[in-house]
């Protein structure tokens, strides 16, 4: 099996690898972007069928290429993933598909990294992924009665497959909202959980278009939002911890389309979901809207805290030369969202190429210096 040498790899071909990938290119640097999906943008495809973006075409574009779409109109998932095929191949991004990386560990002072029958040594890498990678579910799932058909959000696409009967969303939060909206049309439909709050506007309407997206998206989130201030720390432990307010959907959706929010499912008792109130909803159907675990287990560096998230102070680790773009809160509100993500990708790639630049420099003789060890 050969075994590549490269500066650096990039694991994820989404927008946070892409994003990566654009800003060493343009710094001269040699690297390579790994990606476990057989084509750029599945991650986006792969989703449930009437998924929409939550900002407007004018934010949805990468560093240098806008999104071809009307600038306020919301694009949909699949448009979203041919954006990053016609961005990759735009800019001839070296994206290998199909190459799941399954270890990442140290050999010396470089990086190992192992995906299938592919080897690299590297200076550097980037693990370009959001830290939604598996799929999350309750223990208490496996005590469903077998006859109930249970989904996680990573598999529901539409409600083609459900069969008939009532259906309870478990997880309030944007997913289990859109979803309920999605299936109430044909079933009776309970979402279970907290009230995670709104947005209280329409993000779609007049005076968002004109004003408070670009507010919100550009200053708030981008710039006031930053562990750089005081209230943007505070907020960023929130937000790490806690689901996020819905942003398309509003609690009167909700009621005007006969859906019937409840307490959350706390057990299993007869095969059937017990709510925190006491009561027991007999239904056909169980969607896990329950979030993902990070699902970094294959990285044998000592750069997890107790809990398995990443420890880095903006994207950077203790490990030199490691680094993540494309996680929550990483520096911003903004910066696992596609109008955020390229900052954090052109920090990160500034800095690998000082780093290289130096270890160039490093190895160059001082003319000086030898003439001096001569005389």
């Amino acid at each position: 099996m050969n075994r590549e040498r490269i500066n650096t790899v990039v694991i994820g071909g989404g927008q946070a690898g892409l994003s990566v990938g654009y800003h060493l290119q343009r710094n001269g640097v040699q690297f390579v972007i790994l990606d476990a999906s057989a084509r750029v943008g599945d991650a986006w495809r792969n989703r449930w069928d009437s998924l929409r973006l939550f900002t407007p075409a004018k934010f949805s574009g990468l560093d240098g290429m806008r999104f071809p779409a009307p600038r306020n109109s919301f694009p949909t998932k699949d448009a979203m993933g041919d954006y990053l095929e016609n961005y990759a191949q735009h800019f001839q991004l070296p994206v290998r598909s199909g190459a799941r990386v399954e270890r990442l560990s140290r050999i010396g002072d470089r990086f190992f990294v192992v995906a299938g029958d592919q080897q690299f040594e590297a200076d550097n890498v980037v693990v370009a992924m959001a830290g939604w990678q598996r799929p999350r579910v309750p223990a208490f799932a496996r005590d469903l009665n077998p006859r109930i058909v249970q989904l996680h959000t990573f598999e529901y696409r539409n409600p083609s497959q459900l069969q008939p009967g009532g259906v309870v969303i478990v997880g309030a939060g944007n997913s289990g909202a859109e979803i309920a909206l999605d299936v109430v049309r044909g079933h009776e439909t309970w979402l279970a959980g907290p009230d995670t709050g709104h947005v209280p506007f329409r993000i779609d309407g007049l005076v968002a278009r004109l004003l408070l997206v670009r507010l919100v998206l550009r200053v708030v989130f981008h710039r006031i939002l930053t562990v750089k201030t005081p209230i943007g720390r505070k907020v960023r432990t929130k937000m790490l911890h806690r689901g996020e307010p819905l942003v398309r959907t509003k609690p009167q959706d909700l009621v005007a389309a006969g859906i019937k929010r409840v307490p959350r499912v706390v057990r299993i008792e007869g095969g059937l979901p017990i709510l925190e109130d006491g009561r027991v909803l007999d239904v056909s159907n169980v969607i896990w809207c329950t979030g993902f675990n990070s699902g970094f287990s294959w990285i044998d560096l000592p750069v997890f805290d107790a809990n398995g998230d990443a420890k880095h102070e903006s994207g950077v680790t203790s490990e030199p030369g490691l680094y993540f773009v494309g996680l929550k809160f990483l520096y911003a509100a903004s910066s696992s969202a596609i109008h955020g993500v390229g900052r954090d990708a052109a920090r990160i790639a500034a800095r690998i190429s000082a780093t290289r630049r130096k270890a160039d420099e490093a190895r160059v003789p001082d003319p000086g210096a030898a003439a001096a060890r001569v005389a």
